[in-house]
């Protein structure tokens, strides 16, 4: 969560789903305000892993469809435009998921 708050990233939230998704245990969901800032958010946080826990993740999605993803495995890295985060709402959609922290 440092790198995305040191990368400026917006409405950071962690769900905690262990107890609801068989696939993962929390999601991470930030927003970016330009498919530049999508791309260094992505790059920032799946480098920080690396780094710290020796992880690397499957990445998909590109900053030109506005939402990009990084599967961690036990942690799934969500970064939103602003237009596909309110589109997708996955926060409702997850709603059963327990909200640990949320940085805004």
């Amino acid at each position: 969560m440092d790198a995305l708050e040191d990368k400026k990233a917006e409405d950071i939230l962690l769900l905690d789903l262990r107890d609801v998704a068989p696939f993962t245990d929390y999601f991470v969901i930030c927003s970016g305000t330009s498919e530049r800032m999508l791309n260094a958010l992505l790059k920032g946080a799946t480098e920080a892993v690396k780094k710290s826990h020796k992880r690397n993740a499957r990445v998909e999605g590109n900053p030109m469809d506005g939402w990009m993803l990084a599967d961690f495995g036990d942690v799934v890295l969500h970064v939103f435009s602003e237009a596909q985060r309110d589109y997708y709402l996955l926060e409702e959609l997850w709603s059963d998921g327990k909200v640990l922290v949320r940085v805004q």
